[in-house]
């Protein structure tokens, strides 16, 4: 297996001080994506899709650990019950609004990602495929607000 990043993901995101820890708490930050040239083609056919998933790689991201204290929580938690870039494969995914489409340049909005990040792969957002009526969250009891409003420390850098 040979994954290699496809385009690079720009945003005012410079610092991973004071973040958005998730894209709901991005709002209207707005960034960019912009694809090699040769896979440009591939974008045909997105500009329908409101929403996009971007799968990232953390560049950034500290040592891989087993175990995290995740933002909105105190206790150490196993890393595939959280969202940490501290992972073995240090792979990012985040929802994001498409504001628009031209050549290799994709516009996006409610970005919670770092400037600058490789790019692996965008599918599209299809809630009819992707919404789960009776999800349950583990041990995750925050409200929506709550994770609007926190942002990243460096806790995992």
């Amino acid at each position: 297996m040979n994954i290699k990043p496809i385009g690079v993901i720009y945003s005012p995101l410079i610092s991973l001080d004071n973040m958005p820890i998730q894209p709901v708490g991005a709002g209207d930050v707005e960034g960019e994506v912009v694809l090699d040239a040769k896979y440009a083609d591939g974008l045909s056919d997105l500009d329908g899709f409101s929403h996009a998933y971007l799968i990232y790689v953390f560049h950034k991201a500290g040592a891989p650990k087993l175990r995290v204290t995740p933002y909105l929580d105190k206790l150490p938690r196993g890393v595939f019950a959280t969202r940490s870039p501290l992972r073995p494969n240090p792979i990012g995914l985040s929802i994001v609004e498409i504001g628009g489409i031209s050549g290799n340049r994709m516009r996006i909005r409610g970005v919670d990602i770092l400037d600058g990040t490789p790019l692996l792969d965008i599918k599209p957002y299809l809630p009819q495929f992707d919404h789960r009526e009776n999800a349950s969250t583990g041990w995750m009891r925050a409200a929506r607000e709550t994770i609007e409003n926190i942002r990243s420390d460096k806790r995992f850098t």
